[in-house]
């Protein structure tokens, strides 16, 4: 690439708030710039980080002043909006999932084979320490052949903000929608994509105008989804997404992985490994290498499974398991702000970097389609009482 990233944000919200000082503060980025439907929204934002503010979407992807485009706008409008910014010649960051529709997360892969942009998925879940610790055993070959895993994004709709949930048409999309936090963690940690998925649905019970038809743009009542999914790889992956249930954190993770020849396990703050012998396991706690330092010091406190419980020591600070990655970050990085188990700094550098080396980033495109398509049908299975449901692949991303 050319020259420096100019990176204009679309949407101001609470959560592009975490990424705009850190795509100010990459050394491949020169300008950041900032638009918002609602003009008071980009001001605050202008007022807040020193950024300059572009009238509209439409006028970003005119302005030869932007290369790339960050979209933090309503999930819904993923794929509409990265379309758009891929044919009018921008670079992609998009926060997940990759879009609604089977059909889009196609068209946006074909986009990116036609243009030669960079598009990637900010998949928060693949930094994740659980992810990264079964990916890192399972590629040494210790873990035998991939058999099962169990991942699950379990967020109750009580803890979104109150902007989410004062959006009665938006916020009871249906939670197999928004798949990637279950889904990546196990795909990603062992190169596989879904082939089959059959999934089951809770109906919702609450009638407090979320998750109820004529509400919500979907006509959606299911609150919590329930799948099996078969992968390429021939093992198989629980996968549930949960919006309605009595649980806090860690909202994603890992809490079941199994190979042939060894197993991962995960309860509240610890972390198991095991390895079969002919005697029975050999048993490992891990937990020093998969939680955040902070945490693990604070183990012999009197509320510390409380804390942990309610995402104690979780947002912002690095696991052991995480230093190689880390290693690489920039200096303009430290003491800056991170966040989901503090990957966000991990993303930012993935994509200026892809952007700038014209390197195939972490969640491309096809990874990312990886990741989404199989919840979109996972929804359609439930819709059709449990039908199992084959699932399209757009093949492996490019080697660089």
């Amino acid at each position: 690439m050319s020259g420096k990233l100019r990176v204009c944000f679309v949407g101001c919200g609470e959560f592009a708030a975490n990424f705009v000082p850190l795509f100010k503060a990459h050394p491949l980025v020169e300008k950041v710039y900032v638009c918002d439907l609602l003009r008071e929204r980009a001001e605050k934002y202008s007022a807040k980080f020193g950024v300059e503010i572009i009238d509209s979407f439409e006028e970003a992807l005119k302005s030869p002043a932007v290369n790339a485009v960050a979209i933090f706008a309503q999930r819904h409008l993923h794929g509409p909006l990265v379309k758009q910014a891929l044919l009018a010649g921008k670079h992609v960051y998009s926060a997940v999932p990759m879009a609604s529709r089977v059909e889009e997360c196609q068209e946006i892969v074909e986009l990116v084979k036609k243009t030669g942009l960079t598009y990637m998925m900010g998949e928060t879940c693949i930094y994740y320490p659980c992810s990264m610790f079964c990916k890192e055993r399972y590629e040494s070959g210790e873990m035998g052949k991939f058999v099962y895993a169990e991942a699950q994004y379990h967020h109750d709709i009580s803890h979104f903000s109150e902007w989410f949930r004062a959006d009665k048409r938006s916020a009871g999309v249906p939670p197999f929608y928004y798949p990637t936090h279950s889904t990546a963690m196990v795909l990603h940690a062992v190169s596989a994509h879904v082939t089959k998925v059959v999934a089951m649905g809770y109906e919702d019970q609450e009638h407090d105008g979320i998750f109820e038809k004529g509400v919500n743009q979907w006509d959606n009542v299911i609150s919590d989804g329930f799948s099996l999914m078969k992968l390429s790889n021939g093992g198989t992956a629980r996968i549930n997404e949960c919006r309605r249930i009595g649980y806090k954190a860690p909202s994603s993770y890992i809490n079941g992985f199994y190979g042939t020849k060894g197993a991962y396990q995960f309860s509240n703050a610890q972390h198991i490994l095991t390895h079969l012998t002919k005697e029975g396991v050999d048993f490992q706690d891990v937990s020093a290498l998969v939680n955040p330092r902070v945490m693990e010091e604070h183990r012999n406190d009197a509320d510390f499974k409380t804390k942990v419980a309610n995402h104690g020591w979780q947002w912002d600070l690095f696991s052991p398991v995480q230093d190689a990655r880390v290693a690489a970050l920039p200096e303009s990085f430290k003491g800056l702000p991170n966040g989901h188990m503090a990957s966000h700094q991990l993303l930012v550098d993935d994509f200026c970097t892809a952007v700038f080396y014209e390197k195939i980033p972490t969640v491309s495109a096809w990874d990312a389609a990886r990741y989404t398509i199989p919840g979109l049908l996972a929804h359609e299975s439930i819709l059709k009482d449990s039908l199992p449901i084959e699932v399209p692949d757009c093949g492996d991303a490019p080697r660089d």
